[in-house]
Order: C-alpha cells, then sequence, then structure tokens
C-alpha cells in the first residue's frame, strides 16, 4: 500500500510540472477547485525532457541574486493569500468574511477601511455580515456603535435622509436605541439636501426622545447653519440661542455662515445680536472670527453706518493684534489707517464715543509710537470730536496735529490748517449756539496759553474767526484777530486773514474786504486760491462782476487757475445783471482752462419765479 501511495504521489508532481511547463489554460480550474475529487490511474511517468544549462539571472528581473537592483531593490515576497480568494469575485470575497468576524474583528475591519474611504466595501460588508451566523450558531447582532459606522457608509455612498431614517427605524429591530451620532448623520444628509423643515422636526424629536439622543454641538451646527444657508435669519437665532443656552459653543464655520446671511439679508442688527449673545457667555467669549473676516465686517459696518458691529470688528482685531504681540515669536499685525479713518468717520456721524475711542486706540497700538498718524486720521478723529460736541477733546486732537505737522511741506502744499476745508467741522462746532460756544471757545485758548507748558494756537483762533463770521458777528471776529498778536504774541497766516475777508464779505462790506487783501499782499504774505476766491465772492455780493472778473484775471497772474464753482457763480451774476459782454468774457475762461460749465434751467427757473412774483 505504501508503494501504492508513493507512486501516485509521484505521478501527480510530474503532472503539476507538466501543467506548469505548457501553460496549461486549466491550470486555475484545477488549482482552484481542490475539493473535487480526481482518480489517480497507474501509469509510468513521463520524465521532462532534459534543460539546456540557465543563462546566468537578468539584472532587469530583480532576481534576489542582484537585491541593489534599481528597479526592485526589495525582493519580491510570496503572498500569504491564497490564490483562490484573490480570483473570487469582491461580493465573494466579503461574503467570506464577513462569516469570520465578530463585532469588535468587524469595528477594526471598518476602522481601517474608514481611513482609506472604502464606503460602498463597508456597506456590503454590513449586509453581508448582519445576515450571517456567529461562531454559536446565532444571527450577528450589531450594537449602536457598528450600526453607526453603517449608517456612516450609507450617508457617503449617497444615501437620502429618508433613506437614513428608515434605516435609524430599523434599529429598533436589533434592539439597539439610536443616540446623537446616529442622528447626526440623519442631519448631515438632511443638511446636504437643505432639508431644514425636515431637519428642524427630527432636531424636536431629539429633545424629546432622552439623555442617548440629545443633541449636541454638531447637532446644533448643522441645524444653524442649514437655517443661516437658507437665509432663514430669524429661524437660526432662535437655534443660536438654544445653542448658547445649552451650554455649547458657537463654530467659526456657523459664524462665518451667519455673517454671509446677515449681510446679504441687510440684517447687521442681528448679527451685532448674536456677537453680544456670545460675547455674555463664557464659552463663547473667546470668538475670535479670522482677520480677513474681521476687516470684512468693519467694511461692511462703515458702509451702513452701524457703529456697534464696527466697535466689535476693531475689538476682534485688537485680539488678534495682542495675541501676535504675546506669541514666542511675535507677529506684529496692524490694521490699516484708511479703515481707521473709515471708522472715526462712521464715530461721527453716528454719534459714538465708543467707537472713537476704540479706533484712535487701535491706530495708536498699530503704530507702536514708530510715527505719527497720517493727517486724515487727525482731521478725522477732530470731525468726530466735533460732532461728539467734545471741544475740550477736538482742541486738544488739534495740538498734537500741529505738534506732528506744523513744519511739514505737507502743511504749505495742502493748506491741511485750513479752517475753511479740513477745520471746518471745529469751525462748525465752536459756532453751534453762536457766541455764548465761541466766547467759551476763546476763554479756554486764552488760559491754556497761560499753562505750563502754554498752549497757542493761530489755527485753533482761525477756528473761531471763522466762527464768528458764520453768526454775522463782524465785531467779535476783528476782535478775535486782533487778538492774534496782542493776546497771544502770535502772528495771523493767511488762513487769519481769508477769515477776516469773508467776515466782511459776508456782511457786503466788499472795501474793508479789498483793504485786508491789500494789507496781506503789503506784508509779503503770499494769498492762495481760497483769498481770489473770497474776494470775488465780496464783490459778486455788490453785483459787480466786472470787477469780480478783474479780480479772477488777478488770480491767474498769480498763477491759480478759477475753479468751475467761480465761474458759475460770475455767469450767474452777468446773466442777471444782463451783461452779456462779461457773460462772453467767462465762456472764454471756461474753454482756456477746459471747463465744462453746463446749463442752470433750474436754478434759471426759480429766479425768473421769483422776479416775476416781485413785480407782478
Amino acid at each position: 500500500m505504501a508503494s501504492q501511495m508513493a507512486i501516485l504521489s509521484r505521478a501527480r508532481k510530474t503532472l503539476l510540472k507538466t501543467l506548469n511547463h505548457h501553460n496549461n489554460p486549466f491550470k486555475a480550474s484545477i488549482s482552484t477547485f481542490t475539493f473535487l475529487s480526481q482518480e489517480p490511474q497507474l501509469a509510468e511517468p513521463s520524465l521532462p525532457p532534459p534543460s539546456p544549462t540557465p543563462l546566468p539571472p537578468n539584472p532587469a528581473s530583480g532576481s534576489p541574486l542582484y537585491n541593489e537592483n534599481w528597479r526592485s531593490p526589495i525582493p519580491q515576497a510570496q503572498s500569504i493569500i491564497p490564490l483562490g480568494f484573490l480570483h473570487q469575485s469582491s461580493s465573494s470575497r466579503l461574503q467570506a468574511l464577513s462569516q469570520t468576524l465578530d463585532v469588535p474583528s468587524l469595528m477594526n475591519v471598518f476602522a481601517d477601511w474608514m481611513t482609506s474611504q472604502r464606503w460602498a466595501d463597508m456597506n456590503q460588508l454590513f449586509e453581508f455580515w448582519i445576515r450571517s451566523l456567529d461562531k454559536n450558531g446565532k444571527p450577528n447582532k450589531p450594537d449602536v456603535n457598528l450600526y453607526n459606522h453603517y449608517l456612516r457608509a450609507k450617508l457617503m455612498i449617497g444615501a437620502s435622509a429618508g433613506e437614513l431614517l428608515d434605516l435609524v427605524a430599523q434599529m429598533e429591530d436589533y434592539a439597539i436605541i439610536p443616540n446623537t451620532a446616529s442622528f447626526n448623520l440623519v442631519l448631515k444628509a438632511m443638511y446636504q439636501a437643505r432639508e431644514t423643515e425636515a431637519a428642524e422636526k427630527l432636531f424636536q424629536r431629539m429633545l424629546q426622545t432622552g439623555k442617548e439622543s440629545m443633541p449636541d454641538d454638531e447637532s446644533y451646527e448643522l441645524v444653524v447653519g442649514m437655517l443661516f444657508l437658507t437665509d432663514q435669519i430669524d429661524a437660526a437665532l432662535r437655534y443660536v440661542d438654544l445653542t448658547l443656552k445649552s451650554g455649547y459653543m458657537l463654530s467659526m464655520r456657523v459664524f462665518a455662515e451667519c455673517v454671509r446671511s446677515c449681510v446679504n439679508k441687510g440684517r447687521l442688527d442681528a448679527l451685532v445680536s448674536i456677537i453680544e449673545r456670545c460675547k455674555t457667555m463664557d464659552q463663547n467669549k473667546a470668538l475670535s472670527p479670522s482677520w480677513n473676516m474681521c476687516i470684512f465686517i468693519a467694511d461692511i459696518a462703515m458702509q451702513e453706518d452701524n457703529s456697534k458691529l464696527a466697535f466689535y470688528a476693531l475689538e476682534f482685531m485688537a485680539r488678534w493684534i495682542a495675541r501676535g504681540e504675546n506669541a514666542r515669536g511675535p507677529v506684529l499685525l496692524s490694521v490699516d489707517e484708511g479703515l481707521v479713518v473709515s471708522a472715526l468717520g462712521t464715530a461721527g456721524r453716528t454719534y459714538s464715543s465708543t467707537l472713537l475711542d476704540a479706533s484712535w486706540a487701535i491706530l495708536r497700538r498699530s503704530l507702536r509710537q514708530k510715527k505719527a498718524p497720517q493727517p486724515e486720521s487727525y482731521l478725522a478723529k477732530i470731525y468726530a470730536d466735533a460732532a461728539l460736541g467734545n471741544l475740550q477733546r477736538a482742541f486738544s486732537t488739534l495740538h498734537e496735529f500741529e505738534t506732528a505737522y506744523r513744519n511739514s511741506p505737507k502743511e504749505a502744499e495742502e493748506d491741511i490748517f485750513s479752517p475753511f476745508t479740513s477745520l471746518h467741522p471745529l469751525v462748525m462746532a465752536s459756532s453751534k449756539k453762536g457766541f455764548e460756544t465761541l466766547d467759551t471757545v476763546y476763554f479756554q485758548l486764552e488760559n491754556l496759553s497761560r499753562a505750563d507748558p502754554p498752549y497757542k494756537s493761530v489755527a485753533a483762533l482761525n477756528c473761531v474767526i471763522l466762527g464768528c463770521a458764520n453768526i454775522w458777528d463782524l465785531d467779535r471776529a476783528y476782535q478775535t484777530f486782533e487778538a492774534i498778536g496782542s493776546s497771544f504774541g502770535l502772528t495771523p497766516d493767511i488762513h487769519s486773514y481769508n477769515a477776516l475777508m469773508y467776515a466782511f464779505g459776508k456782511l457786503k462790506k466788499t472795501f474793508e474786504a479789498s483793504r485786508v487783501f491789500e494789507h496781506l499782499t503789503s506784508l509779503g504774505i503770499k494769498p492762495n486760491a481760497m483769498s481770489f476766491s473770497l474776494l470775488v465772492d465780496a464783490h459778486l455780493i455788490n453785483r459787480d462782476q466786472k470787477a469780480a472778473l478783474s479780480v479772477i484775471e488777478e488770480m491767474i497772474n498769480a498763477g491759480f487757475a478759477p475753479s468751475k464753482e467761480i465761474l458759475k457763480k460770475v455767469r450767474r451774476r452777468c446773466i442777471r445783471e444782463m451783461d452779456y459782454e462779461s457773460n462772453d468774457q467767462v465762456e472764454s475762461l471756461a474753454r482756456k482752462f477746459k471747463i465744462r460749465m453746463g446749463t442752470e434751467n433750474r436754478r434759471d427757473m426759480l429766479f425768473n419765479l421769483a422776479y416775476n412774483t416781485e413785480y407782478a
């Protein structure tokens, strides 16, 4: 018997070698189905022909003899997986694998497959496993965590929210209670489909079912984010309230959606409300949008003159600056000065002292005492202080402004201390209550001139002179002009003379205004464009268009070009006085300086109506 088995063994080996040598196409079928019984036939084995002497191994073949081969430096290891298993279909392999796994093993497989995102295989393996028997011959029973993996796989391969809800309902068949993670997967499907109504109903169900399925921070984030994406701002605000009351943080993703939705719908009040609610909650005090989002919020707030939102945007930016300064490798962030100028303008228009203080503080911190603020920043702060009625702070800012730019070439080029342009808000604030305010300002300036150190400012006194002119008080204007030299020991500048000329011209004292102009030129003070413009106005008030034209000629000879507004004023007076010759001169000047004058039909209609009514 032993000899017969030996013969059978030799015959089987010989047959396999023969099949391998001739590349028999039925090799896979024979080797795969090993359970087929075949009757051996006793026959004399045929020995293979002697093989020729082998060649040296090919270096490109990756032979183990050439381990340093650059194409395949590591020798090929033989696979430990049976050949038959690899030739099975994917479904067959998964079915076979499902019969060998218990719950912990299946969880491990799922954990591995999730990293490679094999969601379809996870779905199919679970469905095979749930229909298989365990080692005791009983149906496999998943726990809630394993079932949630199945739900996640379903979600990732595109299952709808309705399908996931049906699967959650089937959990009862396995005596499993859905938990928060189960419902969150359904909410994610609803989020993708923007099914807000269904999501709200499911959320309410989660609140009512018990502790295992109570909403967590992800649940709130999904529902709130969905409502903001569909621009249901009021409903979203209710859930934000509920989120904060439940002790959860408002995520930055939801906050970004909140900003987008509120800006698009013009609901900046709602955005302010959310920020204020977050500031009252301990877990949300650290809410800090990105730097670019802070700039975006600030821009929108200032465009809409929303001082509260602008203040919160600057507050967020101040936190970023402080965080960067305190970092181990300091990151020195700075707010753009143009943005601060806009914020100061918003503070002035909305009468917000908190925004004014915050804007100036963040500008100082951004500059880090390395340079002074730009003139535009000082002027914006003066405007805001004046709008708020805080004249003391306004003149204090003017003092800082003069200290920084008194001898700057920019002062000569742009007249940055002119009461007619840059400092005009301070003039208007000083004359707001008439002589009462003007006298208060004057006496304060007089007291400051005797302080230690003294503060004496021609620019401040010029504002008082022009303020007196605004209330038609020529005496106070003239007295203040004289006090510049007599009381304060200063020298009037061109703006001082211009303010006095304006005061005379406004009361039709053209001769006195001309005398002031002649006086300043005799002192060697060079008149500016405003000087000529005021003298033109003084002549036009007296209906003397020819004298006004002569002043324009002097203006051109002095190197200044007449503005469109000046020429239109002169043309208007020429037409009403029916001086067509002077009108032709105005048209000639307009062509010379390439100024398009346009028409004044509406203004002429009103003039003719008033004229006809008067002489009817």
